[in-house]
């Protein structure tokens, strides 16, 4: 699907849709979150304005006894029920415990059918977003799952995954905030210093504007110059890396509108067989 870009096509963030147009620039391409098979709205790469007119979850304020507002964890990460986007596959909210680990390391092994790849989740970087990833593991939520996304663009290189529904509008049925980097090096191909490089190895949230986080992450397999609007939660192991290498060679699925896409469903289908944590004694 088409959607609007801003005027310069560096960026084709990885992100889920948002319900409404956000941004109307006159550059438009093949860019946004990629949707199979169903008609949505167009979608803005993020910037400022698309920061500043997005579609507000606000709880329902009918006097219907059925309806309440969505529900929150009391803990410091305080997910939150989406009821205007349930979920992909049922899952809870995740355990959100007062003190969340906020140090050391997990590993994840994602089985593919191009082979494993290995993630090293961090805490320390993003406490609450490492908390809900492990949850969703062990829900099984990423098992038999389509990774519905490849870009292929010079300044974006992403595989993006974990939408259950394979349309890149599917989540987890709850959202949480933001846990962004503060110390990545400005990206040396945007002249206004606002990107910066998410490097070839990131693992890292997409998202739909400011604290959307859900199930759907991307994997990084060639330095990117993004904004800094999406939280790292970890990096890819080298077997990872060489998985995707070969996932990005097959290159972009072409389409009757497109014969050579740079962005949309890889022509290598893409299935996490199963995400499975690493259960290891250092």
């Amino acid at each position: 699907m088409s959607s609007e870009l801003e005027p310069r096509p560096a960026e084709a963030a990885p992100r889920r849709p948002v319900r409404a147009l956000t941004r109307l620039a006159g550059v438009t391409a093949l860019a946004g979150a990629l949707v199979v098979g169903a008609s949505a709205t167009a979608l803005a790469a993020p910037g400022p304005s698309a920061d500043a007119v997005r579609v507000s979850a606000a709880p329902p304020t009918a006097v219907d006894p059925a309806t309440r507002p969505p529900r929150t964890t009391h803990g410091p990460c305080a997910y939150t029920e989406t009821p205007d986007e349930p979920a992909a596959r049922p899952v809870p909210l995740p355990p959100d415990p007062r003190r969340t680990p906020a140090r050391g390391s997990v590993r994840v092994n994602l089985a593919t059918n191009h082979g494993p790849i290995g993630l090293t989740l961090d805490r320390a970087a993003a406490p609450c977003t490492v908390q809900s990833f492990l949850h969703l593991v062990g829900k099984r939520f990423y098992d038999r799952t389509g990774c519905h996304r490849l870009t292929a663009y010079p300044t974006l290189s992403v595989l993006q995954c974990g939408d259950p529904s394979g349309t890149g509008e599917g989540g987890p049925g709850y959202r949480y905030r933001d846990e962004l980097p503060t110390d990545l090096p400005p990206a040396p191909t945007d002249p206004t210093g606002e990107r910066r490089v998410y490097a070839r190895g990131v693992l890292a949230m997409a998202n739909a504007g400011p604290d959307t986080n859900g199930s759907q992450f991307f994997l990084v397999y060639a330095n990117s110059a993004l904004r800094p609007n999406y939280t790292i939660f970890g990096e890819v192991d080298a077997a990872g890396l060489a998985t995707l290498d070969r996932i990005a060679a097959g290159g972009v699925a072409p389409t009757a509108e497109d014969p050579a896409p740079v962005d949309g469903a890889p022509a290598l289908p893409v299935t996490i067989r199963k995400a499975v944590r690493w259960h290891h004694h250092h």
